[in-house]
């Protein structure tokens, strides 16, 4: 039996041709990622990322191990691969990797090592639980688990209150904070009025990149854009769910309030500023 409740394919810039919005949806779209007292898990063959959520409220929960193929049944998760998590629940919880606990306040973070064997999510508080995102992908050695709250993760002060996009980007997993094999990950926040991420969209043909959007309220929605410059499409999205933006996409959204979301990137570099800024008006 897999661990994976389902699996995304690979898809290719003609494949947005004639797609009906419920095939995009299906094709991209990561919903219903948390669960209480369980941990869901979609395997995507984008990168071999990872995308799923651990939800503990009453107990704690553990990261599944492999069931295949045969020769990697029984073995740790992250036998061959590496992980970071942030907290996105209003409560506090904890991540315990092979009996080394670290405590987990709201939109703290964690990049977790290859190799490490047993990874427990906790909740302080049933009645205000953590909830825990996770993004994993492929690793080929082994560096540090590491603890990074937000506080200690490199800010960076984007946009401006008259193009509605003001925002702080919070940089977790980046090689001057925590190393890692090819995993970036981090924490945007728009500042109140501003509805815009990623205003103008980006192309980066050597990585990519899945958008977790939080913080917003449940009446509220982001428009999230996706495909090529000049052939959009877009999906509309409610809070805790994610999308997936392959490296021909590009990726950008507005909200009918502000929000925060999460970005995590794998692929060739890790140099975040390897990416081709677009001019707004070559949008179509």
């Amino acid at each position: 039996m897999s661990i994976y409740r389902r699996t995304y394919y690979a898809t290719a810039p003609d494949s947005m041709i004639g797609a009906s919005n419920k095939q995009l949806r299906d094709r991209y779209l990561f919903t219903e990622l948390f669960s209480a007292d369980a941990i869901n898990l979609d395997y995507s063959h984008v990168e071999r990322m990872v995308v799923g959520g651990a939800a503990p409220v009453s107990k704690k929960v553990a990261l599944p191990v492999q069931t295949e193929p045969a020769s990697a049944a029984g073995k740790p998760f992250l036998e061959r691969r590496e992980m970071g998590v942030i907290n996105v629940g209003g409560g506090k919880g904890a991540i315990t990797v092979d009996g080394q606990r670290f405590d987990m306040a709201p939109k703290d973070g964690i990049y977790i090592a290859m190799g490490s064997a047993v990874v427990e999510f906790e909740s302080a508080d049933a009645a205000n639980p953590a909830k825990f995102y996770i993004v994993s992908c492929a690793a080929h050695t082994r560096f540090e688990t590491k603890h990074i709250s937000i506080d200690k993760a490199v800010p960076l002060e984007r946009g401006a209150p008259e193009t509605s996009n003001e925002r702080t980007i919070y940089q977790y997993v980046v090689p001057t904070t925590a190393v890692s094999c090819q995993l970036l990950l981090g924490l945007t926040i728009l500042k109140t009025g501003s509805v815009w991420n990623t205003c103008p969209p980006h192309l980066h043909d050597r990585r990519s990149e899945v958008y977790f959007y939080f913080d917003l309220k449940d009446d509220q929605r982001v428009m999230h854009f996706m495909g090529e410059p000049e052939d959009m499409r877009h999906i509309v999205m409610a809070k805790d769910e994610a999308v997936m933006s392959p490296p021909w996409s590009i990726h950008m959204g507005s909200g009918t309030s502000n929000y925060a979301f999460i970005w995590a990137m794998a692929g060739e570099n890790l140099d975040y500023t390897d990416m081709k800024v677009l001019d707004i008006c070559q949008l179509k």
